[in-house]
């Protein structure tokens, strides 16, 4: 009699869970030992904002009505929060119910570090599936080379791994394939993952009943997290989630902050209110100061013929990369010529240069000499264009900053906090904000390489790149021949001394 009543019983704990197919909100409530005494969940309930983001979840499940076959729109959400809410248990409550009431469903966990992905993300997993009434249906590990959760029936085509977000690691998150079934992604502390692993990631949503959800701490302005809730909102569920609206969080130490940094500022923004930031914890270039320069209407300028023609000329180097020469006259990089190119060799980059020379007669041509760059330096010289060669990494003559490239940003920066007439362009916002930036030991500025960008799925700036060489070194009002009558007529000797522009 007791194997049959023990047969009952896990039949009955079968249909109960099958009919929360499309209810995430009915299987937590059902699965997990809520308030019961000596457990991890004694005195504790599921939260306000827990609940309405499960609800979310069923709304989106529902309205897709998936049969089993022909696939669907991903459920795609994307959370913004400050701390200490409740987000990893909510991301295991999701793991469990993906995985429970779906057979044969795929997952791919990850977080922004390995550390963060093995001792947080699953090991939270792991506290939750031990004290499910499921726990015996699948097995769950937590080794460093084996963090998985797979159905005993069928562990190599049920199951959910976790997987680091190195970008080498990339091929973990392609198709999960999950025909019949759920392939899921769940990426932990968004904001630093690469987004080359959301590229890879997105092109496994094709299939069955895809989902994916973004968790995190707004902490860079820029990245894929931060387009789910701005340029790719429409494709994403976003929700932003405030520590102080939510129950039974540190309210005391929320507010101790606020009156230390103040309620508008980005370290507040982060960590409390689950707002994005003004700029990034380690961003160089404020999103809000780009956007400010993008929207400025072509009067704001106070254009006049004395302001100097500067061509800044960022020549490729890699078969990804892109030659750029950025005109600006005076405070206006909108209106005078953005040029890009790809697959030019030194002679007809250098040729392109000289065209606009010739049109322009520019008071000053800043071109990046490292690398190919100098053949195109030594040809300017031939054809007699006066040019001005600048190495990225030569000594600054700033005491701020480290090197050149470093000089030029902090220069541009400054000048785009003061407004810079700029095209309303999304590739150029990425470009100008997706540097970071530190500071060696002797306290000079640091920013990142073109290589480390890469490393972290973004483009090489190139864009950014060839307007930060038109603020390489001052150069004086253009003085205008009296006799001339063109207002584009090039003085000489307008170009502050460069070996020593700041004396």
């Amino acid at each position: 009699m007791l194997p049959n009543l023990q047969d009952d019983i896990e039949d009955e704990l079968i249909d109960a869970i099958g009919s929360f197919y499309q209810d995430p909100v009915k299987y937590v409530e059902f699965v997990f030992p809520w308030g019961e005494q000596d457990t991890p969940l004694e005195g504790h309930r599921l939260r306000n904002w827990q609940r309405a983001w499960l609800e979310e979840l069923a709304d989106q499940i529902r309205s897709r009505s998936f049969d089993g076959h022909s696939p669907v729109e991903p459920v795609q959400c994307s959370t913004v929060s400050g701390h200490g809410i409740g987000k990893s248990a909510l991301t295991s409550m999701v793991i469990k119910f993906i995985h429970d009431t779906r057979p044969d469903s795929r997952g791919v966990v990850t977080a922004n570090t390995s550390e963060q992905l093995r001792t947080k993300t699953w090991a939270e997993l792991g506290k939750w599936h031990k004290m499910s009434l499921t726990s015996h249906w699948s097995d769950y590990h937590a080794t460093r080379g084996n963090m998985s959760l797979a159905n005993s029936s069928n562990p190599s085509g049920w199951r959910v791994d976790a997987q680091t977000c190195r970008e080498e690691n990339s091929e973990a998150f392609a198709g999960l394939h999950a025909v019949n079934s759920t392939p899921f992604y769940i990426f932990d502390e968004a904001s630093a993952v690469p987004d080359s692993i959301y590229e890879v990631a997105s092109g496994g949503l094709t299939d069955g009943e895809p989902m994916w959800f973004l968790f995190g701490n707004g902490t860079r302005n820029s990245g894929r997290f931060f387009e789910s809730h701005h340029r790719l909102k429409h494709r994403w569920i976003c929700q932003n989630i405030d520590s102080r609206t939510v129950e039974d969080t540190n309210s005391d130490l929320f507010q101790q902050w606020i009156d230390d940094f103040g309620e508008d500022s980005d370290y507040v923004k982060v960590r409390v209110l689950g707002a994005w930031p003004s700029a990034g914890s380690l961003q160089f270039i404020p999103g809000d100061d780009v956007d400010t320069c993008m929207n400025m209407a072509d009067d704001d300028a106070n254009a006049n013929l004395t302001d100097p023609i500067i061509i800044g000329c960022d020549i490729a180097r890699f078969g990804d990369d892109q030659t750029v020469l950025w005109v600006r006259r005076g405070r206006d990089a909108r209106n005078f010529g953005l040029h890009k190119y790809r697959g030019l060799d030194t002679m007809q980059t250098a040729a392109r240069i000289a065209e606009l020379d010739g049109e322009l007669r520019p008071d000053a041509i800043f071109v990046d000499g490292g690398g190919v760059g100098g053949g195109v330096v030594d040809r300017l010289n031939q054809l007699g264009i006066d040019c001005i060669e600048v190495n990225f990494g030569a000594k600054a003559t700033s005491p701020e900053c480290l090197n050149m490239r470093a000089q030029m940003w902090l220069n541009m920066k400054q000048a785009l906090r003061d407004g810079v007439l700029l095209p309303n362009d999304v590739e150029i916002r990425a470009d100008l904000t997706g540097v970071e930036y530190g500071f060696n030991q002797a306290n000079k500025i640091k920013l990142e390489s073109k290589e480390d960008m890469k490393k972290r799925g973004l483009a090489s700036p190139d864009l950014a790149d060839a307007l930060a060489l038109t603020y390489a070194y001052p150069v004086g009002p253009r003085e205008l021949h009296k006799n001339s009558k063109d207002p584009n007529t090039r003085p000489s000797g307008l170009v502050t001394d460069h070996d020593d522009p700041f004396d």
